[in-house]
């Protein structure tokens, strides 16, 4: 008896849709996990997916899936480590349901997540994120709906998941306007939106009109914007705003960028980490140090602050470069 099959829906529709009700996102990004895991693990085993067996998924397939990922498929780390996050959380409910192959799913769970180097956040300035915003061209209505979302984007900091699952009836613009988005691990949270972008939402919702339980930035077709639509647009209106601000087109701007930039505006701003936390989202404030490490502003100003003994404050300028020539005749 082929068991795999049982199990695998036991797993998506008992544990992941009913027990953890899981986001969508959840649930597409580990039914893909499966989806390239059994077409993989099929190939090697010389049958078809609905043939195989738990024990075709043991340590040594799994180890040369997490490998055909890297080196065949180009998978960053993180996305490797998050497809063997998937496959140990489904190896830990068959633990439990088929417990004869208790061997095999220890060895699968012993298999280890591979550290990665953790690169600096890249974010714009606010020069450029004024040339972004400023980019689209507003006499077509695609123009004023992508001017809306990269100021609302910029503004609030939203993941692009948060943006495209917007509602009409996620606006709040009366007063202490805000958005009330559903973010990560179906937690809800409000967040503010400054004078400029509750004003320019506004003059939107005037224009899109609509039911409350429509998207606040539909397609044409009046249907909720794809992540690949989103990071599309967001691409070209980068390309279109580097020829006003050349600086732009040495950074690859994603939607992530948006509000990588809205941190570091809060940040620079003297906002708390912790605050911050809450603004984005966070799981935990320790997410928001990455932000830290990245701008070389606050660490000079805590530079300026040290005065190393027998020293001056501040960092050390070379001396004027006409003054050091005269010093070497």
């Amino acid at each position: 008896m082929n068991d795999l099959p049982a199990l695998l829906q036991g797993f998506f529709t008992g544990k992941l849709v009913i027990q953890r009700q899981a986001s969508p996102a959840t649930v597409a990004s580990y039914r893909d996990t499966f989806a390239l895991l059994l077409v993989f693990a099929a190939a090697r085993a010389g049958r078809q997916p609905h043939q195989l067996q738990v024990t075709d998924l043991d340590a040594e397939t799994i180890g040369a899936f997490l490998t055909h990922l890297e080196k065949e498929r180009g998978s960053s780390i993180p996305t490797r480590n998050a497809r063997l996050a998937a496959i140990r959380s489904f190896f830990r409910y068959a633990a439990l349901h088929d417990p004869q192959h208790a061997q095999l799913i220890a060895q699968v769970l012993a298999i280890p997540a591979k550290r990665a180097g953790k690169a600096t956040v890249t974010w714009l300035t606010r020069p450029e994120t004024e040339a972004l915003t400023a980019a689209p061209d507003r006499n077509t209505w695609h123009g004023r709906r992508d001017h809306a979302l990269l100021l609302t984007a910029v503004h609030t900091g939203l993941r692009v998941s948060e943006l495209t699952g917007l509602t009409l009836a996620d606006t709040h613009l009366g007063d202490g306007p805000h958005l009330r988005c559903h973010g990560k691990g179906r937690k809800e949270r409000c967040t503010p939106l400054t004078p400029d972008a509750a004003k320019i939402l506004r003059a939107w919702l005037k224009e899109r009109g609509g039911q409350p339980e429509d998207p606040l930035f539909p397609s044409r077709r009046g249907t909720r914007l794809s992540r690949d639509a989103v990071a599309r647009l967001v691409a070209v209106h980068a390309e279109t705003a580097a020829r006003a601000c050349p600086s732009i087109a040495g950074k690859h701007v994603t939607p992530h960028t948006l509000r990588h930039s809205t941190a570091m505006a809060l940040l620079r701003a003297g906002v708390d980490t912790s605050v911050i936390a809450l603004w984005l989202g966070h799981e935990s404030p320790e997410t928001t140090q990455a932000y830290l490490h990245a701008d070389m502003e606050i660490k000079n100003r805590a530079l300026a602050r040290v005065n190393p003994p027998g020293g001056t404050p501040g960092r050390y300028s070379p001396p004027d470069s006409l003054i050091a020539y005269l010093k070497t005749l």
